[in-house]
């Protein structure tokens, strides 16, 4: 849904301008940044009091929670009830757009918002209170991490994915770890564990709208909040299977790998599930190349993995806008007129031509590596002696330039 072909768009200005903007920003970064401009968690002008006090208030947690529940259960009863036909279903809908792809732009707008909306967190609060066990420090966000790759196989690889039985089943599936991990570790397990939850507190890093440390609601600089995004265990994971599953996604429907899907003496799934392991396992292979290199240059740095993960997070923003802006658009209202009870409603038009789109996917690939290139300088000048601080990036640099190749390729292929 919402793919666009045949983009009039042409390789080698795409080529050339992206690797024209990296090259100007890595330089313009090297010669006037020469001290770490951002302040994480403790930066933020805070908004009146009173709205702190509303939006903290138990009655509008309340509120949102039930919200949640309410659209969940709303759209479970569509997926019970409702035809079997996807094009008069809108579940389907609800699950791959809305809650897929609009929580990117609201992620981004109002901050952690399924960390409110969740109805697990919810469900979980109707059972009965025990004393839940400390969270192992070493488990991360790794769960998450594998939560969404698993995901990502169920819309990108699994058959029938948008069949009554296949979404059942996942959501089984999904209700009853995250019930069970909550039971035994508490609500904080959500938070480290449910893959929906993670991926909207990760992209929030780049919302205007966040908390310091000290719990204050604050408008700041993206650079701010993705400065201060935890490094957990599983960062890199996550934003790994983020970008890798992206890019499969970009490169599923190109004829070749069709055939190939065709032809593929393992079948179909196999081949496919291969092709996105291998998408994945790519990216975080060329990342940690990258970051045993950072090692080597010092050795002071001890944790490389995930001292620059952040950086990869406008990346990833970037691939999430230049694959499925389309998709979110034609068929965000789609889905939302099947809710209200009108069948086989038409896509809308894309507000875009071809050639703006193809303006908008390279744009948003290129911005998101610059930024990534911003926030990889200033950890760097941070963490690296003044003498090392612009060599010591180069890896990432260099990395950037692959990533940004490949996401272009990925778009005219």
């Amino acid at each position: 849904m919402g793919s666009s072909h045949d983009l009039p768009l042409s390789p080698f200005y795409a080529y050339v301008g992206a690797f024209t903007a990296l090259l100007v920003s890595f330089l313009a970064l090297g010669l006037l940044w020469s001290s770490s401009r951002f302040r994480g968690d403790v930066a933020g002008r805070p908004i009146p009091a009173a709205l702190q006090r509303a939006a903290d208030a138990p009655s509008t947690r309340t509120a949102l929670r039930l919200l949640g529940t309410a659209v969940a259960l709303f759209f479970l009863l569509h997926l019970l009830l409702g035809p079997d036909d996807p094009d008069r279903n809108p579940a389907p809908g609800a699950l791959y757009v809305l809650l897929w792809v609009g929580l990117v732009p609201a992620s981004l707008l109002f901050g952690p918002v399924w960390r409110l909306l969740n109805p697990l967190r919810a469900l979980h609060s109707l059972q009965s209170p025990r004393n839940p066990r400390p969270l192992p420090a070493v488990l991360g966000i790794r769960p998450a991490a594998t939560g969404l790759l698993l995901f990502t196989w169920l819309e990108l690889v699994a058959p029938d994915n948008t069949s009554r039985a296949t979404l059942l089943t996942a959501l089984a599936l999904h209700l009853g770890v995250q019930l069970l991990g909550a039971a035994r570790y508490g609500d904080r397990w959500f938070a480290h564990a449910d893959p929906f939850e993670v991926y909207s507190s990760l992209l929030a890093r780049l919302s205007p709208l966040g908390r310091r440390a000290d719990g204050r609601l604050v408008l700041r600089s993206p650079f701010d909040g993705l400065d201060s995004t935890p490094r957990l265990p599983g960062l890199v994971a996550t934003v790994c299977v983020l970008l890798g599953s992206t890019a499969y996604d970009g490169i599923s429907d190109n004829p070749r790998w069709i055939t190939t899907l065709q032809t593929s003496p393992l079948g179909p799934v196999p081949t496919a599930t291969l092709g996105l392991l291998a998408a994945v396992a790519l990216v975080s292979a060329c990342y940690g190349l990258c970051a045993g290199v950072l090692r080597l240059t010092d050795r002071e740095l001890t944790t490389p993995l995930t001292s620059f993960a952040h950086s990869l997070l406008p990346i990833a923003l970037g691939y999430l806008t230049a694959h499925y802006f389309s998709l979110l658009v034609t068929e965000f209202s789609r889905t939302v007129i099947m809710a209200g009870g009108t069948d086989n409603a038409p896509a809308p038009a894309p507000p875009l031509d071809p050639g703006g789109l193809a303006v908008l996917q390279v744009g948003a690939v290129v911005a998101g590596h610059v930024l990534g290139v911003v926030a990889a300088h200033d950890r760097s000048v941070r963490l690296f002696p003044p003498a090392r601080a612009v060599a010591g990036q180069l890896p990432l640099f260099l990395l950037m330039i692959a990533y940004t190749l490949g996401g272009i390729g990925l778009l005219v292929a």
